[in-house]
């Protein structure tokens, strides 16, 4: 069944008028009718069977019917990256949703190929993720800030998280090794920084692993495109730390 997103409070018997863009996709693109049935959140609470009423294609309401699931706790994972260009951008954020990222925050480095960051388009592209691959707490989109403010501020601003840095430059292959070794001492919270296509720069790389909450980790012998790196460390992250154990 196809699922929307709503910015409306979910409540039994409420009636909601969709709005032009949403009652187009529902009546012209999905060619949906009048009786017919969607399933609809607001990443608060849960997810509600909701029924279609129309009169012709331009105009719907969703009369909400019945909770089908309970709201569910928002995914403590946090997914830190260097900006990509437009259509590439679009594509990793719709994976780190996907994957399983609770929040989205670009990080602007000295080799970040556009410094300018769409967060309307990339709340628009993880609101179609959720609705696309059955999430029900939408990740939160955070302000773009320069890697050094980032660090700058971390104890404070992310009490005990620790930060993984996908390094590209790291001795090992292998990057279950240091994973294990951060299994073996417990849980703990965690983000994942991806960098910019041209790689960190000498001096980021000497900051981050000056950090004490850094823990650099390879990802393999090859060279990944920054976008294909962000869905190799996430799947190997949520495998051996996170929620596909």
């Amino acid at each position: 069944m196809q699922r929307l997103f709503l910015r409306h409070i979910l409540a039994e018997g409420a009636r909601i008028e969709a709005d032009r863009g949403q009652a187009n996709y529902l009546l012209n693109v999905l060619r949906l009718k009048d009786g017919d049935f969607v399933l609809v959140f607001n990443g608060n609470d849960g997810e509600w069977l909701a029924k279609i009423a129309s009169n012709g294609r331009r105009d719907c309401a969703l009369q909400l019917m019945e909770r089908m699931r309970e709201q569910t706790e928002p995914n403590d994972l946090m997914y830190l990256f260097a900006p990509l260009k437009h259509a590439r951008l679009d594509y990793m954020v719709q994976k780190a949703v996907e994957m399983g990222a609770g929040s989205l925050k670009p990080v602007i480095t000295r080799h970040t190929q556009s410094s300018r960051v769409n967060l309307e388009r990339m709340e628009a592209n993880v609101i179609e993720a959720a609705e696309q691959c059955g999430v029900l707490c939408v990740p939160k989109v955070l302000a773009p800030q320069p890697l050094s403010d980032v660090l700058s501020v971390w104890p404070e601003a992310q009490p005990g998280r620790r930060l993984l840095f996908c390094d590209e430059a790291e001795g090992s292959n292998n990057p279950l090794l240091a994973l294990a070794q951060m299994k073996d001492k417990g849980t703990q919270p965690l983000a994942v920084l991806i960098g910019p296509e041209g790689g960190f720069s000498e001096e980021e790389r000497a900051e981050l692993r000056a950090q004490e909450f850094v823990t650099p980790i390879p990802l393999g012998p090859r060279i990944l495109r920054a976008d294909t790196a962000a869905v190799a460390a996430l799947t190997i992250i949520q495998a051996t730390l996170g929620d596909w154990r």
